[in-house]
């Protein structure tokens, strides 16, 4: 049975958020010591944390600004000109506010609840409940930080580089506070991550913390940090528990029929507050995820107002079962005009009778197993690297498909980089790959077809350039907080 994840009266204090890089503590604010007395206050809490948790306005960024999109039928001029469609990122840009504020106002839910429970006096009977409660708080909060480190800081590999603010604590009214490096915000999220994993004991369920989801967390930082060693190990781990998919099993995955293979998701269900349409074409995002893409449902019909980019279905196979998934069959293809192609984002096609409304997933097994590859790429085990890639091509096609073979380790990241678009398209992937190992695989930047940008001439953006590089800090927090200082190119 699916959880409503609630906005509670009783933790509101720390849900109501300002445009700013926190919440601070404003005078007359119900304290935590007043909305929390006992572990129940502290289990409704941490609902009220994850209801803070979206993924939409990556999965919009990663696609839109890249090469998973092109502009649909029904598209109002959303994107197009001084949109992310037409490569325009900066302090105002819609969608430097979305990804600033959310996992900011994410985190920051996370430091109240944890600051919450060191006041509780707790009973013997209570005590494995609370300590569940707070180390997922714990590790909610080292996403958080990984998150907005992911999208702010230039590069992920260079602990000197400038990176975010680390709020680990409920800052006070008086208080600005400049950006750490890189290399301290990772400190500070392994210290919540050893935290946590000395409260959370394993769980089952893929839409809660659980030492799985602490696990692949390692995993996806060890590899964006290069730290190959680390990060295969913790894929490892996580693929003896969590299999691919098979091809009878994928489908189910997106329709949320099944949770094979995902670790870790954000739930989605009638009544929520997700259930809404969003803001349809902004960064800002929100709601059902697959209005990122149409307005009213996935189908031909159903308003698509971004379309399949035609670069990304030249390279699926209809033997493949991603293929499926992401091309809805109501698409027109038009062979014998491109120009009149229209395809249909099929990946969030709904559940639960609600149209464009999916599960948000986060952590998936087929993302351990690229992981495995890059780090077989990385230590020139090619042969390794060729075979985590084979696997995960013979699980998708009805035919087990020929080993690829690689001489060089461009060839292999540009093989890994190619299934990482297939497998992990419209999940928040794109820009963060070709910006963390784009280079490695021997690629230009983003290439669009001139059928796909011809509408406004965005049709190349190079890796060089800092917008393949960080999102901007956004101007609201500029204006907010005199200390902080903007990413250099901005």
């Amino acid at each position: 049975m699916k959880k409503i994840i609630y906005i509670l009266t009783l933790s509101v204090f720390f849900l109501v958020g300002c445009e700013s890089f926190v919440d601070i503590e404003q005078p007359g604010r119900l304290g935590a010591a007043n909305a929390f007395s006992n572990v129940a206050d502290l289990e409704l809490g941490l609902l009220g944390v994850y209801n803070r948790f979206d993924n939409t306005q990556a999965i919009q960024f990663n696609a839109v600004f890249t090469d998973e999109v092109s502009i649909g039928a029904d598209n109002g001029g959303q994107g197009i000109g001084d949109g992310e469609y037409g490569f325009r990122l900066n302090s105002e840009s819609a969608i430097s506010r979305a990804l600033w504020t959310r996992f900011n106002a994410a985190l920051n839910a996370s430091s109240r609840l944890i600051e919450a429970s060191e006041g509780l006096t707790v009973p013997a009977a209570d005590q494995a409940k609370f300590n569940s409660v707070v180390g997922q708080a714990y590790a909610l909060r080292a996403w958080a930080h990984f998150h907005l480190l992911t999208y702010y800081s230039t590069d992920l590999t260079d602990d000197s580089a400038p990176g975010i603010i680390i709020v680990n604590f409920v800052p006070g009214v008086d208080q600005a506070l400049g950006r750490n490096t890189t290399g301290e915000v990772f400190a500070a999220i392994d210290a919540d991550i050893s935290k946590a994993e000395s409260l959370i004991t394993q769980q089952s369920n893929p839409t809660f913390v659980s030492r799985d989801f602490i696990t692949a967390l390692k995993a996806r930082m060890a590899a964006y940090r290069g730290n190959y060693t680390q990060a295969d190990g913790f894929a490892a781990t996580l693929l003896t528990s969590y299999p691919i998919a098979t091809r009878a099993q994928y489908e189910g995955i997106f329709s949320d029929a099944n949770n094979t293979e995902v670790i870790f998701k954000l739930e989605r269900t009638i009544g929520d507050s997700y259930d809404r349409q969003g803001n349809t074409g902004s960064g800002l995002a929100g709601g059902w995820a697959g209005a990122n893409f149409a307005f009213v449902n996935a189908t031909i019909n159903g308003s698509p107002y971004y379309e399949m980019s035609n670069s990304l279905f030249d390279l699926l196979s209809t033997d493949d079962i991603r293929y499926n998934v992401m091309v809805e069959p109501t698409s027109d293809f038009a062979a014998s005009s491109p120009d009149g192609n229209i395809l249909v984002i099929g990946k969030y096609r709904g559940s639960e009778g609600q149209p464009l409304m999916n599960d948000v997933k986060i952590f998936r097994s087929s993302e351990m197993l690229l992981i495995r590859a890059e780090a077989a790429a990385s230590a020139n085990n090619f042969t390794a690297a060729a075979g985590f890639i084979d696997q995960l091509r013979d699980a998708r096609y009805s035919t087990n498909q020929p080993t690829p073979v690689y001489a060089t380790q461009q060839e292999a990241f540009a093989d890994i980089l190619l299934e990482r678009r297939l497998e992990l398209a419209y999940e928040g992937h794109r820009w963060v790959d070709m910006k963390r190992i784009g280079a490695k695989a021997g690629i230009f930047g983003v290439e669009r077809p001139t059928v796909d940008c011809d509408i406004n001439g965005a049709c190349s953006l190079s890796l060089n350039d800092i917008r393949m590089k960080a999102v901007p800090i956004p101007i609201i927090e500029l204006d907010a907080n005199g200390v902080i200082q903007q990413t250099t190119g901005y």
